[in-house]
């Protein structure tokens, strides 16, 4: 007797293995059964006709801030319905572990874009836990959706063992006991079963509040020997740094990606952040993966983290991440909660002058393009500016500099002016050699963070229709096995969780996707009410005939675009202990 029965779908196991057609019966939370000849249904609660269809193991995102919503809506539901069934918090530095209210909401709030106030209120009402043992038990009592593992954050701990003002000093170094603090932090966290620990060099992450407003994430300021004596806690047990090289200093990529290397030690497992086809850089989509194969070469054990699908960011007026890169910008964001000044600052003719020649610097490394010819405004109470780019305005207003119309409209009509770009991954030439690139990890959705500017909740199924598509125009750059295996069990395998495979005696983590619904509508955006942020309109994705069924743990908690019974109610994932 099964509790569940998943029929007749295409079935891949996870391992890059054959796909086969396959009958699963699944019993107490596991796969009990892969049958050739169908299975007996007597008794069974559940039979999904999965005919037609192909049946994966629950894909994994490895690059989420949903450290503050998992506390509020632990059922996580943007995720799951695009069968992500695990999600690794805790990543860029923070976490939540350690820090308190304030510092959570510093941390959090202008960095990742979710509402400081509610970082402030979750923490300072929701903690319950005071170590990395007593938080993995405390998200494992919550009714999850989907398993959740964890990085611990650097700027979490450091901000907690050395306060936050001393912790965000250049001048201000770790005392040797606070060095050890911090170590034992992280070991603690090892012991409790945490991936391992992320880290930041990247300089235009700044933070919120008003305590230490704009300046840059704690773990920035830490010296290489307080990095050096936390990667090998790593080292020594295996586990993964997750880290974020500053793209100013090339120097600093090269020495974190080279800290893996092994030789005469055990290497360090590292999967650095990358906008891995970057349009400002182009150049750098070849160096990226001769960086990777030349550091795996020396013993190490190195990845890029990359999101395989065209990297689109939306903006409500001036409130985008990218602009912290550059100096007018930053100006502009540090004054976020103060619209008057922020207004004035904007009309200011020696504050254009400034934005110009940073928007007209072309050269040197960074994120975005700076190219407002290639900056579509698609709402404005404005209805003439609808549909064009900033740059084509200031050419309708008597030949106006791009920053120049794009400040403008900003001034007049402030966050009501929403607009978007692409800022890279856009060379699909580029995407398809990335998704088979053994240096590279598939991930980096940012999920739960970034609610107006971005929503990659379903890149797993869009590389799915990318790897279909070129089959069927018998143009494979990968098989679909290869595929999933790259979503699923190599990234279990990596971190060291018990996800990402669908054999006999495996979690019962599985997804039933329709392929003939590996459409366009994954390539839209919707707008859906956040109620634990206030019905903040977050960016979306919904392509709910696509997946019709998602079991995590052996319950079915979404198909076609409807939660399953008991989803944020009754507990299907887990917190996943690595090793």
């Amino acid at each position: 007797m099964f509790d569940s029965i998943i029929k007749g779908g295409r079935w891949f196991d996870g391992t890059g293995a054959p796909s086969a057609v396959r009958h699963l019966g699944i019993r107490g939370g596991r796969v009990a059964e892969v049958s050739a000849v169908p299975l007996d249904e007597t008794g069974c609660g559940r039979v999904v006709d999965a005919v037609g269809h192909w049946v994966i193991p629950g894909m994994i995102d490895i690059h989420t801030h949903y450290d503050v919503e998992v506390l509020l809506d632990p059922a996580l539901p943007e995720s799951v319905r695009h069968g992500v069934t695990t999600v690794l918090l805790g990543s860029c530095s923070l976490s939540t572990v350690h820090a308190d209210a304030e510092t959570a909401g510093d941390l959090f709030g202008r960095v990742e874009a979710i509402p400081r106030k509610h970082v402030v209120a979750a923490i300072g009402d929701l903690k319950s836990w005071r170590t990395a043992e007593e938080y993995a038990a405390a998200l494992d009592a919550l009714p999850l959706g989907p398993n959740v593992a964890s990085f611990l954050g650097h700027s979490d701990v450091r901000a907690a063992v050395m306060g936050l003002d001393r912790a965000t000093r250049h001048e201000v170094k770790a005392t040797p006991d606070e060095l050890a603090t911090m170590q034992r932090a992280l070991t603690e966290a090892l012991d409790a079963g945490f991936v391992g620990m992320s880290s930041q060099q990247l300089l235009f992450d700044k933070l919120d509040g008003q305590r230490c407003r704009s300046r840059t994430l704690p773990s920035t300021y830490a010296t290489s020997r307080e990095r050096s004596r936390l990667n090998t806690i790593l080292r020594r047990r295996g586990r993964a740094l997750q880290g974020g090289p500053d793209v100013a200093r090339p120097q600093s990529l090269v020495a974190m990606a080279a800290s893996s290397i092994g030789l005469w030690r055990e290497p360090l497992k590292v999967s650095l952040l990358s906008a891995a086809d970057v349009k400002a850089i182009p150049g750098v989509a070849r160096v990226f993966p001769a960086l990777a194969r030349a550091v795996n070469a020396l013993g190490g054990d190195f990845r890029w983290q990359h999101l395989p699908v065209p990297f689109e960011v939306y903006s409500d007026g001036i409130d985008l991440p990218v602009f912290e890169e550059f100096g007018s910008g930053a100006a502009a964001l540090h004054l976020a909660d103060q619209l008057e000044e922020r207004a004035d600052l904007l009309s200011d003719e020696g504050y254009r002058r400034w934005f110009r020649k940073d928007y007209d610097k072309k050269y040197g490394p960074r994120v975005w393009h700076r190219d407002f010819f290639d900056a579509e405004i698609v709402e404005c109470p404005d209805e003439s500016v609808l549909g064009k780019t900033f740059g084509q305005v200031g050419l309708d207003r008597g030949g106006l500099h791009p920053v120049d119309a794009f400040l403008d409209l900003v001034v007049e009509h402030g966050a009501k002016v929403r607009w978007r770009t692409t800022i890279s991954n856009h060379r699909p030439a580029v995407l398809d050699r990335f998704a088979a690139d053994p240096g590279i990890q598939l991930g980096f959705s940012d999920a739960g963070a970034h609610l107006r500017n971005m929503a990659f909740y379903n890149f797993g199924l869009r590389l799915l229709r990318r790897v279909h598509d070129a089959e069927r125009a018998h143009q494979p750059f990968m098989t679909l096995e290869h595929a999933v295996h790259r979503v699923t069990g190599e990234l279990a395998d990596w971190y060291g969780l018990d996800a990402g495979r669908l054999r006999v005696g495996d979690r019962a983590d599985a997804v039933v996707i329709d392929p003939a619904r590996l459409d366009a509508t994954l390539d839209t955006y919707a707008e859906h009410p956040a109620p634990h942020y206030d019905n903040l309109s977050r960016m979306v994705n919904r392509n709910d005939a696509t997946v019709t069924a998602v079991f995590i743990g052996g319950k079915y908690v979404f198909g076609s675009g409807a939660a399953g019974p008991g989803l944020g109610t009754e507990q299907a994932g887990r917190f996943l202990r690595a090793g």
